[in-house]
């Protein structure tokens, strides 16, 4: 005997109710008022003065003229970028300056994290001083910056190879400067001296933000100084890391001064600043010129936004709860 089963035994399909959009309470409604209200002000003079140049520079990179000669000002679109993207030079400079990007924030990273480490761990009668000396590579301007490392490696004037000469391949002849190897370690490591503060003070406000009690547990569970550093010190620090990550590589993709007065550019030093400044101010190119600037500019947007996706991290909520 067959039986069949009645579609009003069956069980009834669930569906899902609508998502409730998320109430905003007048307190918070209030905050942000508040928040747009001072800084307001501020957000549109500095929008005015950075967006005129911006716009003006996507202007002219789509006309090819000289300085020189105003008046033959010719409309040639995106030939300008086909000019800039067809040259080799251009690629090697960009080349040159994804490396001193990445080597500086990576090592700068290592060393910021471990001052922030010691300023965090220090005793309270002696932070203070030791805050002050840790800033002090970064209070000097970086062109001053620069001529001291200059004078310290140069050939004629230096010390260093005084100093390092028990080391093999170096000695009282030797050039730094002379060379694309030991030309970039200078300038790397004039970057990295100067703003290693800079990362260990924005890690520090970072440690200062991870509870003390998530550090403690874990040494309790017994777990080591390494696994309390990677485990739960690093990821409550993900924003600090992620805001240092950001500002340093935009400031590092943008160098200019070190290789200026190191090198000028010579011996395959040349960053793609320099070369917007020697096409713009030294060629009179304005149109190619702005063309490298505004490739210089999205270069910039893209290491931005792929460290904030990266990162993954909710800035606006990173404080809630606390």
């Amino acid at each position: 005997m067959s039986s069949t089963v009645d579609s009003s035994t069956q069980a009834p399909q669930t569906t899902q109710a609508p998502k409730r959009k998320r109430q905003i309470s007048d307190r918070v409604r209030a905050e942000r008022k508040l928040g747009w209200l001072l800084a307001g002000p501020a957000f549109i003079i500095m929008l005015l003065v950075t967006l005129y140049p911006i716009v003006q520079a996507i202007y002219d990179s789509l006309f090819s003229f000289r300085l020189t000669a105003p008046g033959d000002k010719e409309f040639v679109f995106l030939g300008n970028y086909a000019t800039v993207f067809s040259d080799g030079l251009f690629w090697r400079d960009l080349g040159v300056t994804l490396l001193i990007t990445v080597v500086t924030v990576l090592v700068e990273l290592v060393l910021g994290l471990a001052l922030a480490l010691v300023m965090h761990s220090a005793i309270k009668s002696t932070r203070g001083l030791l805050r002050t000396a840790i800033l002090v590579p970064y209070g000097i301007i970086t062109v001053v910056s620069a001529f001291a490392w200059f004078y310290a490696f140069d050939i004629t004037t230096g010390y260093v190879n005084n100093w390092f000469d028990w080391v093999p391949g170096i000695g009282p002849d030797f050039n730094w400067f002379a060379s694309q190897g030991p030309a970039l370690s200078v300038i790397m490591a004039s970057e990295i001296w100067k703003t290693t503060p800079f990362i260990s003070l924005l890690l520090l406000s970072g440690l200062a933000q991870v509870p003390g009690e998530l550090s403690e547990a874990a040494r309790v569970d017994g777990a080591s100084a390494w696994q309390r550093l990677t485990k739960v010190i690093l990821p409550n620090m993900k924003a600090a890391i992620m805001v240092a990550v950001v500002f340093r590589a935009l400031d590092a993709f943008r160098i200019f001064d070190n290789i200026f007065i190191m090198t000028q550019g010579q011996y395959g030093t040349e960053a793609l600043s320099l070369l917007a400044y020697r096409t713009s101010i030294g060629r009179l190119e304005i149109g190619l010129g702005s063309a490298i600037s505004v490739i210089l500019f999205l270069c910039v947007m893209l290491i931005a936004f792929t460290a904030i996706k990266v990162f993954k991290v909710d800035l606006a909520g990173s404080g809630k709860g606390r």
